[in-house]
């Protein structure tokens, strides 16, 4: 695959003209819409002819997983799963007494697509209280109160066998620093559950930097004991860009680099998985603390927005993201987003520091071209996660 950047006077018709590929090929990569327009600065993903690996080239191996709730597209899935070897449904709750919350919808129809198609159906295990928000306190029961923890441990083992799942994540957030030691014994204990099974568990990480590092999201999570207890753990590192804050790039590649250093101090490579947000935002400026909300768009969409507004796409070459700003009906926008360019050099992360695979927050929308980009870079693992 290479990686185009749109010139002015660029046209689907002529780029494919210069690499003698077919027209539809880039139409489809790219996920173009009639009658293809495109804008100046987009990136696009080509299949060009001898641009692939001679056939003794060994790509290095990955273990790709997405998060999905259970409403997703039938398409998209079906779309989607040929390149992942974990599927984590989200999310189950519980609660005080340890009985699991299953999702609203049934996510039976979401573990058996997964299993025809040879990926491990992920049980996402999530805090969350009545209001769906992440609730400390019903983590300091869970890890702290040994009858509670029991009670939880026993409907994981309950629920994974009987519905299929193949191994757990653990995605707690706002842990309390007093609970960082209970925390991380918690999920020892259900990965020692979990291996009666033969099966895995996982645990979500916040995105250090540092053992000092001060903040709710921080304290709580400990890199070299979850490290230990866990089969393996996912870097969260998105959301430096988010809803509320001002706009930048939701995952710029000079912060997620840091944060891969520090867990490597702690944590052995073949261990982690880096997190990659599969979408963006935009906001409307000028942006006010505590007022101003940013909108949730896919890659796709955002690319989109820019075509029809008339402006280019720009690339930070420091956050390795692109962005552009538009004004609709006299509102000013700011737009940052993933794109080809952005994932390649995270993809680059992986491969340089041989990180055991990435983690997708979350597949809900199609991005074809990230999809075709991983297949040509890595070798997908196959589900043998035991």
């Amino acid at each position: 695959m290479e990686i185009y950047i749109v010139r002015p006077g660029d046209s689907v018709d002529r780029i494919a003209a210069a690499y003698q590929i077919p027209p539809d090929s880039i139409i489809y990569n790219n996920q173009l819409t009639y009658p293809y327009p495109l804008a100046i600065g987009q990136a696009l993903l080509l299949s060009v002819p001898g641009s692939q690996p001679a056939p003794d080239v060994t790509l290095p191996f990955v273990y790709p997983g997405g998060y999905a709730y259970p409403f997703i597209d039938q398409w998209v899935l079906e779309q989607t799963l040929p390149y992942l070897s974990s599927l984590y449904v989200f999310s189950y709750g519980f609660t005080l007494e340890g009985t699991l919350v299953p999702p609203q919808i049934d996510d039976a129809p979401l573990i058996a697509a997964a299993k025809a198609y040879g990926v491990a159906p992920i049980l996402t295990l999530t805090p969350f209280d009545d209001s769906g928000q992440f609730n400390n306190h019903l983590i300091s029961q869970a890890v702290n109160q040994g009858d509670i923890k029991q009670a939880l441990l026993d409907n994981l083992v309950a629920t994974v066998s009987a519905k299929g799942f193949e191994g757990v994540d653990i995605d707690f957030e706002y842990i309390l620093p007093e609970d960082r030691i209970p925390f991380a014994d918690f999920v020892r204990d259900v990965g020692n559950a979990m291996h009666t099974l033969g099966y895995p568990v996982s645990v979500a990480l916040a995105p250090k930097t540092s053992d000092t590092q001060t903040g709710l999201l921080y304290e709580g999570k400990d890199y070299r004991l979850l490290g230990e207890a866990a089969d393996y753990v996912l870097l969260m590192t998105y959301e430096w860009g988010y809803t509320y804050g001002p706009p930048m790039a939701v995952a710029p590649l000079n912060k997620v680099r840091e944060v891969v250093e520090y867990a490597l101090t702690k944590i052995p490579a073949s261990k982690i998985n880096l997190g990659i947000p599969n979408y963006g935002y935009d906001w409307p400026l000028p942006f006010v603390q505590g007022s101003s909300k940013a909108t949730t768009i896919g890659n796709v969409e955002a690319v989109e927005i820019a075509i029809a507004q008339g402006v280019p796409i720009q690339y930070d070459e420091t956050a390795q993201s692109p962005y552009f700003n538009y004004v609709k009906e006299g509102i000013a926008h700011e737009v940052w987003f993933e794109d080809v360019r952005s994932l390649s050099g995270k993809f680059g992360l992986v491969e340089e520091y041989g990180l055991r695979g990435m983690g997708y927050w979350q597949i809900m929308r199609l991005f074809r071209a990230n999809w075709l980009l991983l297949a040509d870079a890595f070798t997908i693992h196959p589900n043998n996660l035991t």
